[in-house]
This record gives structure tokens, C-alpha cells and sequence, in this order.
């Protein structure tokens, strides 16, 4: 089993999305690549954590390959668009990808050099060695399931 873990916006319907795929195990969402140690949704918020909001997962590589989740990240959010997606403002939305080892670092970079030629802004997405992950508080695990909802509001 391996790890992923990618920032796309708000983590609600990213989480949505991986949990749909077929190869992954779990997901969790919260928040990664800030200062501020344990942070709540409201310290992301409204204080400046640097923390992005992300999701995390397990995934079986004998059923997706780490770059098919790549592909799905590309596909499923606006790359060009920095600290921003549709109406959510600020860095807790920026694009990220935090990778798990030296092999998702060279799949990562390979992968945006790749869809660049889809768009015609640059994309401005980070790629980053992955850190400590923080999950958000419960409420916020499987949000849009747990409501019966298909998606957010983009």
C-alpha cells in the first residue's frame, strides 16, 4: 500500500472524488504544509497557518497507479489558479501535491509538464515533499457522503 496526498481547492468534494476511485482504500482530509502545530478549520481560516487543506490516502498500486491519481488531480481542479478555486479564496486552497517519495516527486513533475499543454495559464501548482498531515476535525471526514450530497457548490 502506498500514500498520496494532494491539495485542490476545498478538500470536500476532493475527498469525494479519490473515495469513488477504485484502488483506494481510505481517505482522510485536514490540513498540511503550515507552521501552526495541530490547527483547527478555523485556525486555517482565519489565522495565517500556512496550512493547505488537503486530502490523504492509502491506495493499492496493483489497482491505480500513483499516476492515474495524478491524472484525476489534473482533471478534477483549475491548476492555474493560485490560492484559489471557483468562489474559495486564500492559501488553505492552494495547489499542491505532496509527495511520499523520490519516485511520486519525478511522476509528479512529469505529470504537470504533461497537462501544462492543456491549459493556457501556467500552471502554479507546488510540488513538495509531504509533512505532517493534521486530519481535520470529524465533521469534515466524508462531509459530502454524509449528507447525501454528489458535490460542493463549483
Amino acid at each position: 500500500m502506498e500514500q498520496a496526498t494532494f491539495g485542490a481547492g476545498c478538500f470536500w468534494g476532493v475527498e469525494l472524488l479519490f473515495r469513488q476511485t477504485a484502488g483506494v482504500l481510505d481517505t482522510s482530509v485536514g490540513y498540511c504544509g503550515g507552521i501552526t502545530e495541530n490547527p483547527t478549520y478555523q485556525d486555517v481560516c482565519y489565522k495565517n497557518t500556512g496550512h493547505a487543506e488537503v486530502v490523504t490516502m492509502t491506495f493499492d498500486p496493483d489497482v491505480i497507479r500513483f499516476s492515474r491519481l495524478l491524472d484525476l488531480f489534473w482533471e478534477n481542479h483549475n491548476p492555474t489558479t493560485l490560492n484559489r478555486q471557483g468562489p474559495d479564496v486564500g492559501t488553505q486552497y492552494r495547489s499542491v501535491i505532496f509527495y511520499h517519495s523520490e519516485e511520486q516527486m519525478a511522476l509528479a513533475i512529469d505529470s504537470m509538464e504533461r497537462h501544462q499543454k492543456r491549459f493556457p495559464r501556467p500552471i502554479v501548482t507546488q510540488i513538495v515533499p509531504a509533512c505532517t498531515f493534521y486530519p481535520a476535525e470529524e465533521y469534515h471526514q466524508q462531509y459530502l457522503e454524509k449528507r447525501g450530497l454528489a458535490s460542493c457548490h463549483i
